[in-house]
């Protein structure tokens, strides 16, 4: 009997399935459901969700170009697993050979036996089990990135997530710095997810993409007639974000005179459009970001002391790429996923030397640049699995130690591995003990014994 639509792992498409099949599909353990054409599969599969299902294709009697590659489009999914029954004359090439050959585990020709038929779909019950098995070693991970979209179980990640959900109660300005590309808005993003202001507008603004001599009027907007030009009234950016957050990215692009207008705002929560008379009350939570040392910026005479101290009351760095781990692969694996049909073929993965690359890399890009190398990774690649070269990576070779010691090799090792949890837990002893699972007392007379300092680690 056909499963409700939330139990389904069986799709049977084509012909309403007769009484062998039904049998078969039942003794496999399937909770299935029928799609008599694509659209009634592309119905099924969304219902389905982000599940993992099987799809047992019937395609004795498809023979039309078009209903194959709208087929061949539903099935690309990499959370699907496809068996494929077909005509005993089909020929060998064209859409039909190129489906079952893309997209199918296993393909039978008809006539098809009772047993044969009962064997194959075993076979996908358990290629099914094995898939769900893989998914659920990345899954907690990704289910775990919560509001905002950010990923990751590294140790480093976790401390943010722990440190956006507390700051995300409050309506404190919060200054988030780190490196170009690490994901600084994701992470304005998901305080305001996580925030009572949740239902209302989260506006960003680039202060660096604007020229400054519209930089006054897209914050604070302006009155018809402000200037030549001005036609209407155009309200500001600020005055969008009222009742949500406002995210100031690039902060320390900031011309001079806009950190004076800024400023007032900050202390009296008041705006004036420009070309107005009238003071207008805006309620919203700033947070600002930028990859600029503000203290540099301020020592140069560059941005305003006062405007720092409103802006910057908490601060939170998000962590570079490199110091996240294992949370590389699955970044990659995630973006790979997004941008799959990019690709002109079927990519389901990345070779090893690929993973080498990938966490040796020093990702000076960071996120921005993975999502970039995964995307001509997609374009260039002309197998499977995604190699090291497609990525335009060379992968990590093995240095042999210096006399082929195997004491010295042990100390090597163990001086990358304090330098990795020192970066991973930006250079807190007490924590890269926790993570190495030493004491505090031991992990120093290790850094002592292969001359590591957390000002100086490069020196391991």
């Amino acid at each position: 009997m056909p499963a409700a639509a939330d139990l389904i792992d069986l799709i049977v498409f084509g012909a309403a399935p007769d009484a062998a099949w039904r049998s078969a599909v039942h003794e496999a353990g399937f909770a299935w459901q029928a799609a008599a054409d694509v659209a009634a599969l592309h119905a099924t599969l969304r219902r389905t969700g982000d599940a993992v299902c099987g799809v047992l294709l019937d395609l004795r009697t498809v023979d039309d170009a078009d209903r194959l590659q709208a087929l061949a489009a539903e099935l690309a999914a990499p959370r699907l697993r496809s068996l494929c029954v077909h005509g005993s004359d089909a020929p060998a090439g064209g859409a039909l050979f190129d489906l079952t050959l893309r997209y199918c585990v296993d393909s039978l020709a008809e006539p098809v036996q009772a047993g044969v038929l009962k064997l194959a779909l075993d076979s996908l019950h358990r290629r099914l089990r094995l898939l769900r098995a893989a998914r659920a070693r990345v899954v907690p991970a990704a289910a775990r990135a919560g509001p905002g979209g950010l990923l990751g179980d590294s140790v480093p990640m976790r401390r943010l997530r722990y440190e956006l959900e507390k700051v995300a109660a409050s309506d404190v300005p919060v200054f988030i710095s780190g490196e170009t590309g690490v994901g600084k808005e994701v992470a304005a993003r998901a305080i305001h997810d996580l925030s009572p202001r949740r239902a209302q507008p989260f506006v960003a603004i680039n202060c660096g993409a604007i020229p400054p001599h519209l930089l006054q009027s897209e914050l604070f907007g302006y009155e018809k007639g402000a200037f030549t030009g001005a036609s209407q009234r155009r309200i500001g950016r600020i005055e969008t974000a009222s009742g949500g957050t406002l995210l100031l990215d690039e902060i320390g692009d900031l011309p001079a005179d806009a950190q004076v207008g800024l400023l007032r705002f900050l202390q009296e929560g008041r705006i004036e459009r420009l070309g107005g008379t009238a003071s207008i009350a805006v309620d919203v939570r700033v947070l600002s970001a930028t990859h600029v040392d503000l203290l540099q910026a301020q020592h140069n005479g560059q941005f305003r002391t006062d405007l720092y101290h409103r802006l910057c009351v908490v601060e939170i760095g998000v962590p570079p790429l490199r110091a996240r781990g294992d949370d590389i692969v699955l970044l990659a694996g995630c973006v790979l996923d997004l941008h799959r049909r990019e690709a002109s073929r079927r990519v389901v993965g990345f070779t090893d030397a690929a993973l080498h690359a990938l966490r040796a890399h020093a990702w000076p890009g960071n996120v921005r640049e993975l999502i970039n190398r995964v995307r001509r990774a997609l374009v260039m690649c002309e197998g499977e699995r995604i190699d090291a070269a497609d990525l335009g990576l060379t992968p990590p070779r093995t240095v042999d130690a210096p006399g082929g010691s195997l004491e010295q090799v042990r100390d090597q090792a163990i001086g990358r591995a304090i330098n990795s949890a020192l970066e991973r837990n930006q250079n807190t002893v007490v924590r890269a003990a926790d993570e190495l699972g030493v004491s505090r007392a031991t992990l120093y007379r290790l850094m002592e014994r292969h001359g590591i300092t957390p000002d100086s680690r490069h020196r391991a």
